[in-house]
């Protein structure tokens, strides 16, 4: 089946093109949003070749899992034939519509709703965030391996080029978030990125000189410095920023609007933003790091094992809820607090414990007979292995629901041994094999860091297969 195939098949699953409101794409999800949820057939989308899962936790919304690389296709497919890609494209205005988004806006949790909101602000920027790691973790590598790369020409050269690549990326975070946190909150791009990057800016720290709160002894101590907040302090100034862009356009002379409301929006945005929220979120992500490095490069090492273990072993039920995308604020938190990861790699070994559940799930698959399972873990383990769970997690081990349970309580046991490591990574986003690279951030070193991933990754491979050859029985494996 092409994705064009499998695009109208979905399409048709789901009401028709005319109930679809808007159709994007995550890392590896088709993400559809629909006029009315009584028309989405579940069992259908699920019998689509090509489709691996789905994930229809709320009213209006669907999330069609059909793997990395494919679903960005199959979002472009669906902006040519007419779908919008977000509510704001949309120019659907009939009170159905609005109606139906209303509802859904009611239904769903709020707590849900908010994980959701940061993870479409920052779900787009991982590529950059993969990017800018690896170079990062890469630079490490050569400054490990030859010490005197400096006085090596076409050594110097690269990593001059991959320090460049990495601070494009990490230098300008904030930015970066700013224009994607303007964009979802509907308000006008290019404000949010401006205001993002005055976040970082050294007049920050005159003005606050001038206002007295700037600690020339210990500049981070400042109750206002630039950068103080962070991402936190950005995404909560965009929506600020928003609200205020709207009032504004409201009274504004349509002939003077372009010239007008974006100058007065940021005039009326900028005085509570530096004075009260970067302050205010500045104190929320010292407090949110210091939590997180307490637990992940805590001084006891029981403490650390026991974060590790639970972390992980939780990872993946909060991934079939939807609720790991409120992770990704704390990551960009620490990576632009300390530069590097603290709590990613023990999470990153939850898809590993699915690879060793699937081995112990298709060897008795074999023994029973039931090809089909035989099948789907055959093309799904090499995709596992390079950190993409999805075909596994929706393909063998959520629908058998034993195995999806023993796999997390055997990666629990890879998670520990990192974070018992202090294992710390460059970027988040890439897992399994692929996200060796990353892992060169902690304070034993490079060279030690991807070590102790790479072992963490075989514990859980190890645990994994253990844990669901005990759990889960051959009749279990015929019955699925």
């Amino acid at each position: 089946m092409t994705n064009e195939e499998l695009v109208r098949a979905a399409l048709e699953k789901v009401g028709g093109k005319s109930n679809v409101l808007t159709a994007t794409n995550c890392m590896t999800r088709l993400r559809v949003r629909v006029k009315d949820d009584a028309k989405i057939d579940d069992e259908g989308l699920k019998a689509i070749e090509g489709v691996m899962g789905i994930v229809h936790d709320r009213t209006g919304y669907v999330e069609i899992v059909v793997g990395p690389g494919k679903c960005r296709k199959c979002a472009d497919i669906c902006r040519d034939m007419g779908i919008p890609a977000d509510a704001a494209a949309s120019t659907a205005n009939d009170w159905q519509t609005n109606k139906a988004a209303v509802k859904a806006g009611q239904k769903q949790s709020k707590v849900k709703e908010l994980f959701k909101t940061f993870g479409d602000i920052f779900i787009p920027l991982i590529p950059g965030v993969v990017a800018s790691g690896l170079c990062a973790g890469i630079n490490s590598l050569i400054g490990q391996v030859v010490p005197n790369y400096a006085d090596i020409p076409a050594l110097a050269l690269i990593s001059t080029l991959l320090g460049l690549m990495n601070t494009c990326f990490l230098g300008y975070l904030t930015a970066w978030v700013g224009y994607r946190a303007a964009e979802k909150f509907g308000g006008t791009p290019i404000l949010g990125g401006m205001l993002g990057m005055i976040t970082g800016l050294d007049g920050i720290n005159k003005i606050s000189s001038i206002l007295g709160l700037f600690n020339e002894a210990v500049p981070l101590d400042s109750i206002l410095r630039a950068g103080r907040g962070g991402v936190l302090a950005v995404v909560l100034g965009a929506w600020c920023l928003v609200k205020i862009e709207r009032w504004v356009r409201k009274w504004m002379p349509e002939s003077l609007d372009i010239v007008f409301t974006p100058l007065i929006t940021m005039i009326l945005c900028l005085v509570p933003y530096i004075l009260i929220i970067m302050p205010a979120t500045g104190y929320v992500s010292t407090a949110l790091c210091w939590v997180v490095e307490k637990l992940c490069m805590s001084d006891i090492l029981i403490v650390r094992i026991i974060a590790g273990y639970v972390s992980t072993a939780l990872f993946l039920p909060m991934v079939a809820m939807g609720m790991h995308h409120g992770l990704v604020a704390l990551y960009s938190v620490q990576l632009e607090s300390f530069g590097y990861v603290t709590l990613y790699p023990a999470l990153a070994m939850a898809g590993a414990g699915q690879v060793g559940a699937a081995v112990a799930i298709y060897f008795k698959a074999k023994k029973c007979g039931n090809t089909r399972l035989k099948n789907v873990i055959t093309g799904a383990l090499p995709a596992g292995l390079l950190g993409i769970g999805e075909p596994l997690i929706y393909g063998v081990t959520l629908p058998m629901g034993k195995p999806f349970i023993s796999a997390g309580l055997g990666a629990g046991f890879g998670g520990a041994f990192v974070m018992a490591m202090q294992v710390a990574a460059t970027a988040w986003g890439p897992s399994g094999l692929l996200a060796l690279f990353v892992m060169t951030a902690g304070p034993h070193g490079v060279a030690a860091s991807v070590g102790c991933y790479a072992v963490g990754l075989v514990i859980c491979y190890i645990m994994g297969f253990i844990v669901t050859n005990a759990m889960v029985s051959v009749e279990d494996v015929a019955n699925a």
